[in-house]
């Protein structure tokens, strides 16, 4: 989240089951910077909600393994998706749709139950997202059928970075997208940089954070935290999560419940802290040689930063 500074204008609200909050360095143009980013969600959403029927993600399931034309917004959606999961080894794999609807994430989050019976959760590696292909230049996907796409782990990360293009260059103002735990900054910032509040689970800056926090700035690109704290629900004596390790189909062990990564763009900062918890104990040598400043929150509490995050 971000902390408003004097000349700068704020509006935050509820979209696509997270908080929005939108920062411009002009006042006067708040208003035309939320419609760009209200359009831009709203496109989001009929494009790759995995809980909408009549979204075109949702399409994708009735394709029956027949190639599929999709609309230039999807197939950048897809674009980035798969390029999180090359540049993560697999960590951050977009063809876990099948498995997390067997976790119980089924629907919109703010109806998925917090608590439930047990349901037989059975270790098995996702399809994988080799086996999804997709030709830039015809924007036509091929996969194999039952292969179901979630591209929750990306897309909300890579609007943030679209969006805050959008608005900077038609708007000419500098601003700041935040998604629930995904920033990304655009245009010029204000003195002293963007100050954002890193927390263990996303609120509003006028309440006090929720366990370990601090505060960094940044003047551009993108800030990400992936965090089991905040979409967790328990079905039987499982707690379980939205991050899911592809190789089981199940959430990893607990080792970090928080992970928080700068890098160029919000959707590469995304990633890293995607694959970092699904990483565990190999997280922060993973991120040290990658030269991306990250800070880790153990299970327990226990704070460590890498490669130049500011220590607390």
């Amino acid at each position: 989240m971000t902390e408003a500074k004097t000349g700068t204008a704020t509006a935050s609200w509820s979209s696509l089951g997270c908080l929005v909050h939108l920062t411009v360095t002009e006042p006067e143009m708040l208003g035309a910077a939320r419609a760009l980013l209200e359009a831009d969600l709203a496109a989001l959403d009929v494009a790759c909600s995995r809980f909408r029927p009549d979204s075109e993600l949702a399409g994708l399931d009735r394709a029956g393994g027949q190639p599929v034309e999709l609309s230039p917004l999807l197939a950048e959606a897809v674009a980035v998706a798969l390029r999180a999961a090359e540049l993560t080894g697999g960590d951050v794999d977009p063809t876990v749709g099948e498995a997390i609807a067997a976790c119980g994430y089924d629907r919109d989050f703010t109806l998925v139950a917090p608590d439930g019976p047990a349901v037989n959760l059975v270790i098995r590696a996702v399809p994988g997202w080799q086996q999804v292909r997709l030709d830039r230049a015809t924007r036509t996907l091929t996969m194999p059928p039952g292969v179901r796409l979630d591209l929750g782990a990306t897309a909300k990360a890579w609007t943030a970075d679209r969006s805050a293009d959008r608005i900077a260059s038609t708007l000419g103002t500098g601003v700041l997208v935040g998604l629930g735990g995904d920033i990304s900054v655009a245009g010029p910032a204000p003195d002293g940089g963007w100050c954002i509040r890193v927390q263990d689970i996303t609120g509003r800056p006028e309440e006090d954070p929720s366990g370990p926090a601090t505060v960094v700035a940044i003047t551009g690109g993108g800030l990400a935290t992936s965090s089991t704290t905040a979409r967790r629900w328990r079905r039987g004596g499982s707690v379980l999560h939205h991050i899911l390790d592809p190789r089981t189909g199940l959430p990893p062990a607990a080792v970090w419940r928080t992970v928080s990564v700068t890098a160029a763009t919000c959707a590469d900062a995304n990633a890293a802290s995607t694959a970092a918890i699904i990483r565990g104990d190999a997280a922060t040598g993973w991120l040290a040689s990658l030269r991306l400043p990250a800070r880790l929150v153990s299970d327990t509490g226990r704070v460590e930063t890498v490669a130049g995050w500011p220590a607390e």
